[in-house]
């Protein structure tokens, strides 16, 4: 049967994720009251009364023309296995009829993975600079998709560094479950990281590091300063305050255990903080902060193991650390970031990445131009 593609509710939207083992928050209806500069769609792809899929509508409006841009963070949530026309002509279809220039879609599809030995040893080798580098394994829906996408005329948005305006394309996670599906043990993911890794959590341990979890409110503000003196030493433009109190508040409404924060202190002294997502089977850490002082203390690690134990006690699936560079050059500033998260274990992921269907190609045009010059004039003042 074919599908048609409408608007839904928030309610409808929330009880089709609550009926999946995960869909990303930025595919829950709450994600669109965050992202308030943006107007907020919740669509369901319906096989006659049976909604089959769901997806979040970002909708961005082009100044003076009535246009938007139709963005799917992470989504849509439908079946990206087989049948993609019949998924994406409904899409298209609609999104055309509500006046979209362009959409952009983030298919939560896999392409290639990494264990961590494999991206330790192309670290150690010279002559191995990217993860691309490396054989690695290669998921077969995610290449039929990546096809099928390039041969229906979307283009695909994500630079070679893997961090563009949206979202990235490489990430780190750590699986939760061993390959038959059973829950892994806390000792057997604390033995699955190297070395420093179980050193600095145990340091932190040893120097009383305290982890306390928290739902917002004055620790919020707390984790923000900190997040601005962190984003000042590494040098990145910190998000306001408002954004995290929107973030807080949104997510924490739609479900009580969404988003966490995680603060560790040591004598008192706030020497960590994290925000922490959770959409059924999938953790996520979200953004982090650390003070420059009491490094030796560890408590980024202590934080990160407590969201780690927390993800397994909830029964989580993966726990995913979000963004990294695929290179592999000792010589780049980025290696640090990917070396640091492949301390936990784990494996690190390329997805099929975010990519664009031009609508009307004259204003597709326009926006591709005004963005890459408001990209070149915000990396100039970094």
């Amino acid at each position: 049967m074919p599908f048609t593609v409408r608007p839904i509710s928030s309610a409808e939207h929330l009880d089709h994720i609550r009926s999946r083992s995960s869909v990303s928050f930025q595919q829950t209806p709450a994600w669109a009251a965050v992202k308030t500069e943006w107007r907020g769609e919740s669509l369901g792809w319906f096989a006659g009364d049976r909604l089959a899929g769901t997806g979040l509508v970002l909708h961005r409006p082009v100044p003076r023309l009535g246009y938007t841009l139709a963005y799917l963070p992470w989504g849509p949530d439908i079946d990206w296995a087989g049948g993609l026309t019949d998924w994406l002509s409904p899409l298209v279809s609609y999104l055309r009829s509500q006046g979209a220039f362009a959409i952009r879609v983030a298919p939560p599809v896999r392409t290639r993975t990494w264990s961590a030995v494999q991206v330790k040893e192309g670290i150690a080798d010279p002559q191995v600079t990217r993860l691309t580098d490396l054989p690695g394994h290669t998921d077969p829906v995610g290449a039929d998709v990546t096809r099928y996408l390039r041969d229906s005329g979307w283009i695909q948005q994500n630079p070679e560094s893997g961090f563009g305006a949206g979202q990235p394309q490489f990430t780190y996670e750590v699986p939760l479950r061993h390959p038959d599906g059973t829950a892994r043990a806390e000792d057997d993911v604390l033995a699955g990281m190297n070395q420093l890794w179980r050193r600095n959590i145990k340091k932190a341990a040893k120097a009383g590091v305290e982890v306390t979890t928290s739902t917002g409110g004055e620790d919020l503000k707390a984790f923000h300063d900190l997040y601005v003196h962190t984003a000042e030493r590494d040098r990145f433009t910190p998000r306001p305050l408002a954004y995290f109190e929107k973030m807080f508040a949104a997510l924490s409404t739609e479900d009580d255990g969404r988003i966490t924060l995680y603060l560790a202190h040591h004598e008192g002294d706030l020497v960590a903080a994290m925000v922490y997502v959770r959409v059924g089977g999938h953790a996520w850490y979200v953004y982090g902060a650390s003070s420059g002082t009491k490094r030796d203390v560890r408590g980024s690690n202590a934080c990160q193991w407590a969201m780690i134990r927390d993800s397994l006690a909830a029964g989580c699936d993966v726990y995913d650390l979000r963004g990294i560079t695929p290179t592999l050059s000792a010589d780049d500033p980025h290696v640090g970031l990917v070396q640091f998260k492949v301390g936990t274990g784990g494996r690190a992921v390329r997805y099929v990445g975010e990519w664009d269907l031009p609508l009307r190609p004259i204003v597709y045009r326009a926006f591709d131009l005004y963005m890459r010059r408001r990209n070149q004039r915000e990396g100039a003042h970094r």
